[in-house]
């Protein structure tokens, strides 16, 4: 009898439900809007499970064929407990016991951690960070999240919730974030504030991401400004991140990291300008080799192996 593992990707924009085998392979997909559902959690967990079974039920599979799910949530996360502190970009998840819910509600067996994490884990064992012994992982959307690989293995921390980059202050004086601090790195690149800002100075009411890459190779001004201050300010927060930790790579994903190359190239010189010489001349820095899916591919690898660690024969 075939197994699969239930893969959740809970995104502060799109929500990507996946349906794995044994094996990592993926057998079928589907998504929604996350905003939606944005004044209720409860009713963004119901959205969650109809969705999954439908998944399931689509594919012709057994719910006993289901081995367990893994969710990766965009936040603060005890990963031993399942239980998400908060989400910054996600209302109403503060204290929320994910794995207890999900678990009971499904019947199935249930791993959470930090989407980041998962990304990080991903690229460990299949894609840019396989070769790496120490490697750091962001993404860049909603928010910016980070994932850290410390000596070859996933390292999440004294309470589980290290490598939040997106929170590192650029500026003490700065806007207030999500998190409770000011000036964070979030609160000058995430695409909703890039889009804010580009909306405001370009004039143009429905502008998408797609759009303003297009005006930037286009040499559009005010498109080039708005890029380059927003790989800038990546840039000088990774060029702490290489100090502090000196990996010899950097995995970038998320939607905005599909942005181009232009934006890859910036932060790299900026590394290159403003790192200490010893670390930034050993780091690396590439976009996620598993492209949209690595969340929803490590959400698999974490239920599978944790699964394992339970039942090792």
């Amino acid at each position: 009898m075939n197994r699969y593992l239930l893969s959740i990707d809970l995104g502060g924009t799109n929500t990507k439900i996946a349906l794995f085998n044994s094996k990592l392979s993926l057998k079928a997909k589907t998504s929604f809007f996350t905003k939606k559902f944005f004044s209720n959690r409860d009713k963004l967990l119901s959205e969650i499970i109809k969705r999954s079974f439908a998944l399931i039920d689509k594919n012709h599979i057994r719910h006993d064929q289901v081995l367990a799910m893994g969710i990766g949530v965009p936040g603060l996360v005890d990963f031993a407990k399942g239980k998400v502190y908060y989400l910054p970009n996600v209302p109403h998840w503060k204290n929320t016991p994910l794995k207890k819910v999900l678990e009971k509600r499904t019947r199935f067996k249930v791993f959470v951690d930090n989407d980041v994490n998962l990304m990080a884990l991903a690229e460990l064992r299949l894609g840019a960070a396989k070769k790496a012994k120490n490697a750091v992982c962001l993404t860049l959307g909603t928010g910016v999240g980070g994932g850290l690989i410390l000596n070859g293995q996933l390292f999440r921390g004294s309470s589980y919730c290290s490598g939040e980059i997106g929170h590192i202050p650029l500026n003490i004086w700065g806007n207030k974030c999500s998190c409770g601090g000011r000036g964070c790195l979030e609160t000058y690149v995430g695409n909703k504030i890039i889009l804010s800002d580009a909306k405001k100075k370009l004039k143009i009411k429905n502008l998408t991401l797609e759009r303003l890459s297009e005006l930037y190779k286009k040499k559009n001004r005010i498109a080039i400004k708005i890029y380059n201050n927003f790989a800038e300010n990546i840039g000088i927060a990774l060029v702490g991140v290489v100090n502090v930790l000196n990996p010899d790579a950097i995995i970038i994903g998320g939607g905005l990291s599909f942005a181009g190359d232009f934006v890859f190239k910036k932060i790299k010189q900026v590394i290159r300008m403003r790192a200490m010489p010893v670390q930034s001349s050993c780091v690396k820095i590439y976009k996620t080799s598993l492209g949209r899916d690595s969340g929803l591919i490590g959400a698999a690898i974490l239920a599978r192996d944790n699964l394992k660690a339970r039942n090792p024969h």
